[in-house]
């Protein structure tokens, strides 16, 4: 018999999910109830996917309870959180289900052009959200240290200015949304 997920992910790609478990898992979440749902590479847009699977996963979050939490992980590019939760809210009302409630254990997290910016954030660097062409990560589990440094920042309640208003963004919705659930 299988144990019921604690919290449901649903990402892009691999560096979302490498990113993600391990911040989660550092936030005190139990990495073996963690499930994830990942757009299936070289298959069209991660964000297609993750825009058509959130409904589906919000509906049976909501239905079933099938975990504590949902976070919902895809990359802005050059649209931005705003637009890109937005979408989200939009795919939910098409399928007739009802957008994130406040206070609702559904975060997303809208990395700004993409993850690589969130990295090179957390490396040190002064970054810029309308670059798209940091570096990427390879593998993908490199990601370890830059979680650390996230984390640290998280438990001080501050991040290093200049801050990338997406990541800003991000940690509100785990504050708001997470924080509380997952202890």
């Amino acid at each position: 018999m299988s144990r019921r997920a604690q919290l449901v992910l649903l990402c892009e790609d691999s560096q979302h999910e490498a990113f993600a478990r391990r911040f989660l898992k550092r936030m005190g979440w139990n990495r073996h109830r963690i499930r994830v749902e990942k757009a299936p590479g070289g298959r069209g847009s991660g964000e297609q996917f993750v825009r058509a699977r959130f409904p589906l996963e919000l509906g049976e979050h909501r239905r079933r309870h099938a975990a504590q939490a949902l976070v919902v992980m895809l990359d802005g590019d050059a649209d931005g959180v705003d637009a890109r939760v937005r979408g989200l809210d939009d795919a939910c009302t098409a399928k007739g289900i009802p957008a994130r409630r406040p206070g609702e254990p559904v975060a997303a997290f809208v990395p700004t052009w993409n993850i690589e910016t969130w990295l090179a954030y957390l490396d040190g660097e002064s970054v810029d959200e309308a670059r798209k062409d940091y570096p990427r990560l390879r593998p993908e589990r490199e990601c370890g240290r830059h979680v650390k440094v996230l984390v640290a920042m998280c438990r001080d309640g501050k991040l290093r200015p200049p801050e990338p208003p997406s990541l800003v963004s991000a940690c509100e919705e785990y504050a708001a949304r997470l924080r509380e659930v997952g202890r």
